[in-house]
């Protein structure tokens, strides 16, 4: 008969170990929790050159503009849809600043119907200089956006500066907005 042979003293300890790791990562997803914004998807496009496109102008049949027109002056690219409930909560936001006419806002209507959009602008008014039109979304791949509302912020180089993915809220344009702003504009 042959007699048992001590286990090593290691294996005793496999356990806490792998408890002790289990509880260091759940401390590390709880502290990262903390961060605001954590949700929001970094944009790669940050620091570099805007997407080309070049798209039809909603209120002007047959005319296309270029991101090449649009440099020289920095301009917000605002991502919206008739058919986004988020976008018309977002939209008073947007209309007041607009008004300050601080900055260029553009509109990129994002699949939306011709008919719909302009009567949609109708309805809430048009806070924009000017409205492109993705219908097919193809432009809107290249920008890596994935919902309405977004917005971002080019320099007049034509570099994006910052991008926000959500209804604008008068908060963030306070103190999101406006300090990049002000660096765009100081880089001038």
């Amino acid at each position: 008969m042959s007699t048992p042979t001590p286990r090593g003293n290691n294996s005793r300890w496999l356990p806490l170990a792998v408890f002790a790791a289990l509880a260091v990562l759940l401390a590390a997803g709880v502290w990262l929790s903390r961060k605001p914004n954590r949700e929001a998807l970094p944009s790669p496009l940050i620091g570099k050159p805007a997407p080309a496109f070049s798209l039809p102008v909603l209120h002007e049949a047959g005319r296309l503009l270029s991101s090449d027109d649009l440099r020289g002056e920095p301009y917000l690219l605002n991502v919206w849809g008739s058919w986004c409930p988020a976008c018309r909560d977002e939209h008073p936001v947007l209309t007041r600043f607009a008004e300050t006419k601080r900055v260029r806002v553009i509109g990129f209507n994002w699949k939306d119907e011709h008919a719909d959009a302009l009567r949609w602008l109708e309805q809430f008014g048009n806070p924009y200089w000017v409205v492109v039109t993705d219908f097919e979304g193809k432009s809107a791949i290249d920008w890596g956006i994935y919902g309405a509302p977004e917005t971002f912020l080019v320099d007049g180089k034509g570099i994006v500066r910052w991008k926000f993915v959500g209804p604008l809220t008068d908060a963030t344009i306070r103190d999101e907005l406006l300090p990049k702003l002000a660096e765009v504009e100081k880089a001038r």
